[in-house]
């Protein structure tokens, strides 16, 4: 007599004896892990291979590199090459700044800007191509876009530094005798106009005890020429009360050298300014071959 066997019913669990003899619990309708239902999401891949972690599994917010090559940590997890050489620099440069190259003060940099990217080699391209650290951090954004690998997030990081040091020597010079701290006024007029592809002129209000009151651009010019008005300059030094005046401009062509133009507007401006009692103290001209003083010149 044939007797029917009772089939388990979908999705129903088989005793521990059943389960101890390698009887399998029925596959079809088997519900999803408890732990991924609730979350919203399948299982992990990696349960496929062995559970959590399993071989070729980077940890949760690692970052890949592009090649993919990759070295083995702790636990044999892979992590990227870079990984340990960004924190071997930090650490180098905590213990001793000033011993890093200029490249590898740029990679620092854009460090902020490419986190999941080696940036040595676009540290070194950046060097080629401007020259000096101090060009590169200079350089205009437009023409630091020029180079490939360079977006916005480099831009701000690169400019923050230029940005910075000016706030620094800024900080420096503001309500201080500028007759007593010259050689950082002269500082910060080149950290303000060094890497400037236009003529600029700047004016530098003074108290009646010389101290800086303010630092003003008046003009914005073409590569060559920037125009000074000393009626413009006359008037705004009597809205801010300044007993005397430095004019500040540059020459982006790299030679300091007064033209012939800037000394007949030098003595313009300095008639003005005395015709209403306040003194012109100076008239420099910053380049990044250095700069020139009217008044150590002789020029008026």
């Amino acid at each position: 007599m044939n007797i029917p066997l009772a089939l388990p019913r979908m999705g129903a669990r088989f005793s521990p004896c059943r389960r101890a003899a390698g009887i399998a619990r029925p596959m079809m309708g088997r519900a999803p892990p408890r732990h991924d239902r609730r979350r919203g999401y399948p299982p992990s891949p990696g349960a496929a291979g062995g559970g959590r972690g399993g071989a070729g599994e980077l940890p949760a917010g690692e970052p890949a590199t592009a090649s993919g090559v990759a070295e083995a940590g702790q636990g044999g997890v892979e992590k990227p090459l870079y990984v340990g050489h960004r924190g071997r620099l930090r650490e180098r440069f905590l213990a001793a700044p000033e011993s890093l190259p200029d490249y590898e003060l740029l990679e620092l940099l854009l460090f902020l800007a490419h986190s999941r990217t080696d940036v040595k080699p676009l540290a070194k391209k950046l060097l080629a191509r401007f020259g000096t650290f101090a060009e590169v951090i200079n350089a205009t954004p437009e023409d630091l876009r020029r180079t490939d690998g360079v977006g916005d997030a480099a831009v701000a990081a690169l400019k923050t530094v230029q940005v910075a040091a000016v706030r620094l020597l800024q900080g420096q010079v503001m309500n201080q005798p500028v007759l007593g701290s010259w050689d950082r006024v002269l500082e910060y007029c080149h950290a303000r106009l060094d890497g400037q592809r236009t003529e600029q002129v700047r004016l530098l209000f003074l108290d009646s005890r010389n101290r800086l009151i303010a630092d003003e651009m008046q003009q914005q010019g073409t590569i060559n020429h920037a125009p000074i008005y000393p009626r413009e300059v006359v008037r705004r030094a009597l809205e801010l009360h300044a007993a005397a005046v430095i004019l500040v401009h540059n020459h982006p062509s790299g030679d300091p050298t007064p033209s012939a133009a800037d000394q007949d507007m030098t003595l313009q401006v300095r008639d003005g300014l005395r015709a209403v009692g306040i003194a012109l103290h100076d008239h420099l001209v910053i380049a990044r071959g250095g700069h020139v003083s009217f008044r150590a010149q002789g020029l008026f």
